[in-house]
């Protein structure tokens, strides 16, 4: 299985990642520990679901996380997502991992690190300047 691309968390943001990427022609695995989570997955979704703790590194080799060439964290939980980027980092030396973190602070925890993150609060902090213009009078 090659381009091999892992997103752990299903939730809206996870879901439309795998979508996007299944639909780009990856192999998308996606991990998360609830089953319905995976409901919001496109019918044409054609990669493989995985319902699995991902803070469990058993269940992190399974879905070929030593192999993974990209790897997006998604899950609700600033913390298992800083940890799961630090385990993707240090001890599997995945080549390109994303990780979101609500908390902009979070930055510095993987800070000379070649990890990426994106704040959801910052993003829409962004677009709501653009649409208003830049600047509210």
């Amino acid at each position: 299985m090659k381009n091999k691309f892992l997103v752990i968390g299903c939730g809206r943001l996870g879901a439309s990642i795998a979508n996007s990427e299944s639909e780009n022609g990856k192999n998308v695995i996606v991990i998360d520990s609830d089953p319905s989570s995976f409901d919001r997955l496109n019918d044409s979704f054609s990669g493989y679901k995985i319902t699995a703790d991902a803070t469990d590194i058993s269940s992190l080799e399974a879905a070929y996380i030593k192999t993974a060439e990209e790897v997006s964290i998604a899950t609700g939980n600033d913390n298992v997502n800083l940890f799961l980027a630090h385990l993707c980092y240090d001890v599997y030396k995945v080549p390109k991992i994303v990780v979101r973190f609500n908390d902009p602070d979070y930055s510095a925890l993987i800070s000379g690190m070649n990890i990426k993150a994106i704040f959801p609060f910052e993003l829409s902090l962004n677009k709501f300047k653009t649409l208003e213009g830049g600047s509210h009078k």
